[in-house]
């Protein structure tokens, strides 16, 4: 394993008393953490964006009117365009001088409706395409892209794609507390803290029951919505999915591991935190950096947290904006 990001990244140190991952992984979340005014969203407009598969997915610019460049968000697992944490990313960087497009994955936001077919984290084409699409309203300015969470997940995807089909003005991915294994990520949010599987089958529910009150004659979540795990749900739902053998085969296909890195050719950065209760950090331990990727590895920082309080900062904007200035 490459340990030099251990020696040259510790740089976030949290107050004491919110050095508990489960209050980092929280306040990821919480609107305690928004300044009553977010000038990103008072300016954006919607956009609908069409793959060449026919699905749709929305997204909303933020376009700055005099702007160094556009960062595009990708939201985690039952997240969306209007996440704390995309809302607080975006505000730093609109501030900053950049425009943001925060990117919804199928069936994520507002956007059950736009396609029939249900959402899975191995649909990366269409989410590829629209983060193609939406760096043509760069106008020649650079584009970086951040994921979060199972976003975050995507982000790497799309960087390891890049190598391939070349994105127009993509310049860095950033990959915030992104899953590597989902398979022992959703075992660690099944027998974790308990507060994790409630919130995220909470989340996951509604949405099913979304969709299927959108498309009563396609979908009957009825019985698996009784589910009491998310591994239970996910082997459930699966018969949705037939070109899916298993919930094992799906989880496989965005699951990434060292040589899934290879061939990046692009800048990559990833920040993880040792403390993070649903993302097994032994997974990083067998990822090699590279010329193109780092990895920068922190103790505090929870799920997607790394705030600290009075003053309020969220450490890796701040450490982000170092990079791309």
């Amino acid at each position: 394993m490459n340990k030099s990001a251990n020696t040259t990244d510790k740089l976030f140190k949290p107050s004491f008393f919110f050095r508990s991952p489960h209050f980092q992984s929280i306040m990821a979340s919480s609107h305690l953490r928004l300044h009553r005014k977010n000038s990103m969203a008072e300016n954006s407009r919607e956009i609908i964006i069409n793959s060449s598969a026919g699905s749709r997915l929305l997204s909303f610019l933020s376009q700055h009117p005099v702007s160094k460049g556009l960062i595009i968000l990708l939201h985690g697992w039952e997240g969306s365009d209007s996440s704390s944490y995309l809302l607080a990313t975006g505000d730093y960087f609109y501030n900053l001088g950049f425009s943001v497009c925060r990117l919804n994955l199928r069936d994520h936001g507002d956007s059950h409706q736009l396609n029939d077919g249900l959402f899975h984290g191995a649909l990366l084409e269409e989410t590829f395409e629209a983060v193609n699409y939406l760096s043509g309203f760069s106008k020649n300015m650079p584009v970086y892209l951040i994921g979060f969470s199972l976003g975050g997940n995507f982000a790497l995807r799309i960087a390891i794609m890049h190598y391939r089909t070349p994105i127009v003005n993509l310049k860095h991915v950033f990959a915030i507390s992104p899953p590597l294994d989902p398979y022992k990520t959703t075992l660690a949010i099944d027998n974790g803290y308990t507060f994790y599987r409630k919130y995220f089958l909470k989340k996951w529910k509604r949405s099913l029951i979304k969709k299927q009150r959108l498309f009563p004659q396609i979908y009957d979540f009825s019985k698996m919505l009784k589910a009491k795990t998310c591994i239970e749900l996910t082997e459930k739902i699966m018969p949705y999915f037939p070109e899916m053998p298993s919930y094992r085969d799906y989880f496989n296909l965005y699951t990434l591991k060292n040589d899934s890195f290879k061939n990046i050719n692009i800048p990559v950065r990833i920040f993880i935190s040792e403390d993070d209760p649903v993302i097994p950090h032994e997974d990083y331990d067998l990822i090699q950096e590279n010329e193109f990727l780092k990895i920068s590895r922190q103790k505090f920082g929870g799920h997607c947290g790394f705030i600290d309080l009075f003053p309020v900062r969220c450490w890796y904007n701040q450490k982000i904006a170092e990079i791309i200035n």
